[in-house]
C-alpha cells in the first residue's frame, strides 16, 4: 500500500526521532498494525510514537504544526468511531506514561498519566477503600486519557455521573506547545487570562465574550441535551461551562 508525503518529511521524520526520549516507528507492520481501532475504520497513519513525557509531547505538537500533519492521541484504541484513526502521528500513551504520580488518601485524590488503564488504578486504590468510576465495558484496556476525551459513562454513571464529573484538573498541551493547567477557576481569574498574549489568553478571551451573550446562552440552555442524559461525548460541553463561576450571577 502506497502513501504519499511532504518532499523532505522523511528526513524530517528522522530528526524527529532523534529529539524524543520516547520511540518513533514508521514501518509498514506498524503502520498497518494502528490503521485501525475498534471502529470499522481504517487509515495508515504517517508514524507512530510512544512518548515518554510532556516534553515529547510539546516536540510532537511542534514538529505536526511545522510539518502540516496532525496528531492522533491514542489509549487503548476502543474508540468505536474512528477516534484514534488517521494519515498523522498516532501518539500511543499507554506504553510509557501509565504511571500514578501522586495518591492522596485523606483528601481522596489521585494525579495519573493519561496512559494508565481504568482496572489497573481501580487495583491499586481498591486496598484503599477508594474506585475512580464510572465502569465503561472496556474498563480492562480504556485508559484514563480516552476517558477524559471521550467523556466516558458506564452501569453505575446514573448513580456516581460521567468520567467529567470525577476531573479535578488536567494539564495539557495546547496547538503552540504551551502547557496549560485546566481547572475550576474566578471570574476574575479568567478576565485576567483574557488578558494575557498566549493562545490560552486568547481562549480565555474567546470563550468568555462568546458565552457572554444572553442570546448564546438562551440558544444553549435551549437546544443542548437534557442534563439529565448523561452519554454526551459530542461537541463542546459549553452548557456546562454556563454553570462555572464565570457565568452564574452572584
Amino acid at each position: 500500500m502506497n502513501m504519499a508525503v511532504k518532499p523532505g518529511l522523511d528526513l524530517n521524520l528522522i530528526s524527529l526521532r532523534e529529539a524524543l526520549e520516547g520511540d518513533l516507528l514508521t514501518d509498514q507492520g506498524i503502520q498497518i498494525l494502528y490503521a485501525t481501532d475498534a471502529s470499522v475504520y481504517r487509515e495508515l497513519p504517517l508514524a507512530v510514537t510512544y512518548p515518554k513525557g510532556t516534553r515529547d509531547i510539546q516536540y510532537l505538537v511542534d514538529f505536526a504544526s511545522k510539518n502540516g500533519t496532525s496528531i492522533i492521541p491514542r489509549g487503548g484504541g476502543t474508540s468505536l468511531a474512528g477516534q484514534c484513526v488517521g494519515n498523522g502521528i498516532v501518539v500511543d500513551v499507554s506504553r510509557y506514561m501509565n504511571s500514578v504520580v501522586e495518591l492522596n488518601i485523606k483528601e481522596k485524590w489521585v494525579i495519573v498519566e493519561p496512559g494508565i488503564v481504568r482496572d489497573e488504578l481501580n487495583h491499586i486504590l481498591k486496598p484503599h477503600g477508594l474506585f475512580f468510576s464510572p465502569i465503561t465495558s472496556t474498563a480492562n484496556r480504556a485508559t484514563i486519557g480516552g476517558m477524559v476525551g471521550n467523556n466516558s459513562c458506564g452501569t453505575n454513571s446514573i448513580q456516581y455521573g460521567s468520567t467529567r464529573d470525577h476531573v479535578i484538573e488536567l494539564e495539557a498541551i495546547l496547538s503552540d506547545g504551551a502547557k496549560v493547567s485546566f481547572r475550576d477557576i474566578s471570574k476574575e481569574q479568567i478576565l485576567k487570562k483574557s488578558n494575557e498574549h498566549t493562545l490560552e489568553g486568547k481562549l480565555y478571551h474567546d470563550v468568555f465574550v462568546e458565552l457572554s451573550r444572553p442570546v448564546t446562552q438562551s440558544q444553549i440552555r435551549a437546544e443542548f441535551p437534557k442534563k439529565q442524559i448523561h452519554r454526551r461525548n459530542t461537541g463542546y460541553a459549553v452548557d456546562q461551562l454556563l454553570e462555572s463561576n464565570a457565568f452564574v450571577p452572584e
